[in-house]
């Protein structure tokens, strides 16, 4: 299981992913707004997303736990 963690602070502008979804490496999971500027995160492997930590409208801190890949 692979755990995303965020980079930076910011707000959860757009989530591309649900719990249950295939995702390949790659793939856009969510974009982050972080001083206006819009920073993709991505999958850093193939898996299933197995838990969301986040939703759209959230304000997030450096190194919160996002979601969760298997």
């Amino acid at each position: 299981m692979t755990k995303i963690e965020l980079e930076t602070g910011g707000s959860v502008w757009k989530l591309l992913v649900a719990e249950g979804d295939a995702v390949e490496e790659g793939q856009t999971l969510f974009i982050l707004e972080v001083m206006k500027m819009e920073v993709p995160y991505e999958a850093p492997h193939s898996g299933t997303i197995t838990a969301l930590h986040i939703a759209e409208g959230d304000a997030v801190s450096e190194d919160d736990l996002a979601l969760e890949i298997e």
